[in-house]
């Protein structure tokens, strides 16, 4: 590891423990917190400086003290949201993965990447790999589409980058991809096969938020001889009726 590599560590663990500090204290001045530290008070100082300008510690009603921001919240809020949309989603996704006997997996846009919250494993699924916390490629994946298929023309270019190419199949030409995400859009699902591994097949649908947001899609995988095209018309079916039975426990269409 590089002096710089070293220092960049150093100060992420300082700043980690600015905020425990915050937490144990309520409200600290930066020379208590360049002693908790056992740092220069000017380097304590550029911590608390750098943090509240992420709002991550604000100065509280004595001058001169910080205490927790508001910007935690926000970041506690997304994590209880996940937690809220998984919970919601189990039932469904059970029965989902029992109905078809398929594995099912709900994912999230992660920036770049579609994120795994949560997967159940079907009955024809023997020894299915454990996907939950990994990223996946957006371009790739009926997941991963479902999430781009409602972005603005800027947050896609911002959202995909350079398309990589991981089997014959895969999409890797943006006119391509504006074109298929368009056709999602109409018809509310996305199916991959053979995109990002061959053998493999998928569909997604998407799931949303009170406000009809997309925050996240539900999808049906397993290898491509189980879900041949003769039966993908009626596991699109299963996973749109599951998707919106999610959507509506989450508050999407129902009257106030």
């Amino acid at each position: 590891m590089s002096n710089n590599e070293g220092a960049s560590v150093q100060s992420v663990d300082r700043a980690l423990t600015i905020l425990e500090v915050l937490a144990r204290l309520g409200t600290a001045g930066v020379t208590e917190i360049a002693a908790e530290l056992g740092v220069h008070k000017s380097t304590a100082f550029r911590l608390v400086s750098t943090l509240e300008a992420h709002r991550l510690v604000e100065q509280a009603g004595d001058r001169g003290r910080y205490s927790l921001g508001v910007g935690l919240l926000r970041l506690a809020g997304a994590t209880t949201a996940r937690l809220d949309l998984v919970q919601e989603a189990r039932p469904i996704t059970r029965q989902l993965a029992a109905d078809t006997g398929e594995t099912v997996n709900i994912t999230v846009r992660a920036e770049h990447a579609a994120l795994y919250l949560d997967q159940v494993a079907g009955s024809s699924a023997l020894q299915s790999h454990n996907w939950v916390g990994q990223h996946i490629p957006l371009h790739a994946t009926s997941n991963g589409k479902v999430l781009l298929s409602e972005l603005s023309p800027e947050q896609l270019a911002e959202a995909t980058g350079s398309l990589a190419r991981f089997t014959p199949a895969t999409i890797t030409r943006k006119a391509r991809l504006r074109e298929e995400l368009e056709r999602i859009r109409e018809q509310g699902y996305a199916v991959a096969v053979d995109e990002l591994e061959v053998g493999l097949a998928a569909v997604a649908a998407p799931i949303r938020n009170a406000h009809g947001d997309v925050i996240a899609s539900i999808s049906v995988s397993g290898p491509t001889f189980r879900l041949s095209e003769e039966r993908l018309d009626s596991v699109i079916a299963q996973c749109r009726s599951a998707a919106e039975e999610i959507s509506h426990r989450l508050g999407w269409g129902l009257r106030p």
